[in-house]
């Protein structure tokens, strides 16, 4: 498996750090571009072990993090889920010119409703597949449920997530109420695989029940069981590569 380091600027300036994983000896189907997940990075063991199975399976994959996330410039705070959909068309816009532009999206728990929002701008797109998704941006709210009087209050707080600290401000709590994945789901009308845990107690299973009657056909849904919302067992994010890869050659 060849694996290429990349920077890439995003419509805010910000150099944004990628990693480009090719598939062993064969020229790549086609390129996947993937969006990790909530305040986690392209090095999550279980989103390297995803791109493995997808070139397996004949298929390049680019991972990067979001701006202020990982080795990427910008500041965390003053991002948003909008600018996570930007960075998304963005990273799709460097594909196209620098390798091949993306047949496929995928997009893990948050990252996975921004590729739902970003799947309608990216023009080259042949398929999507989100892993324990939301069914609304606006979920992530949970998470944030005892600072949200704070960050009302002071228009931003010090929230702890995954044991690291980050700024919220309360644009951000503003642009993921706003945002509504239903009219954006019915609009794709691209082939969409939705992966999901009955075990995640991030993102409970109801959710990807949601995104499944909003989306339309072709559409299909695989049941990750036993496995928790990071995938953090190889077994787990290995099955969940193996499937999107699977599923996707069908369509790339």
């Amino acid at each position: 498996m060849g694996r290429k380091k990349v920077k890439f600027s995003n419509s805010a300036g910000h150099q944004l750090a990628a990693i480009i994983e090719l598939p062993d000896k064969v020229v790549p189907i086609g390129f996947a571009l993937f969006a990790h997940c909530f305040t986690c990075s392209k090095n999550l063991n279980s989103v390297g072990t995803i791109a493995q199975a997808l070139n397996d399976h004949g298929i390049a994959v680019m991972l990067f993090d979001f701006t202020g996330l990982g080795e990427s410039e910008g500041e965390f705070e003053n991002t948003n889920f909008s600018s996570n959909v930007e960075d998304l068309i963005d990273a799709a816009g460097f594909l196209k010119k620098e390798f091949k532009a993306p047949s496929l999206l995928i997009g893990h728990s948050l990252g996975g409703a921004a590729a739902i929002f970003a799947a309608s701008k990216i023009a080259s797109l042949k398929a999507l597949a989100t892993i324990a998704s939301p069914s609304s941006p606006a979920h992530i709210s949970n998470l944030l449920r005892s600072d949200i009087a704070e960050i009302k209050k002071n228009g931003f707080a010090e929230v702890s997530i995954g044991g690291r600290n980050f700024s919220i401000k309360k644009q951000f709590l503003d642009d993921i109420n706003e945002s509504k994945l239903n009219t954006v789901l019915h609009d794709i009308k691209k082939p969409i695989l939705i992966l999901h845990s009955p075990q995640d107690n991030i993102v409970g299973i109801e959710n990807a029940a949601e995104i499944f009657q909003m989306a339309m056909h072709p559409k299909s849904f695989i049941s990750l069981d036993g496995a928790d919302h990071l995938l953090s067992e190889k077994t787990d994010s290995l099955y969940a590569g193996n499937m999107i890869g699977a599923w996707a050659e069908r369509y790339m």
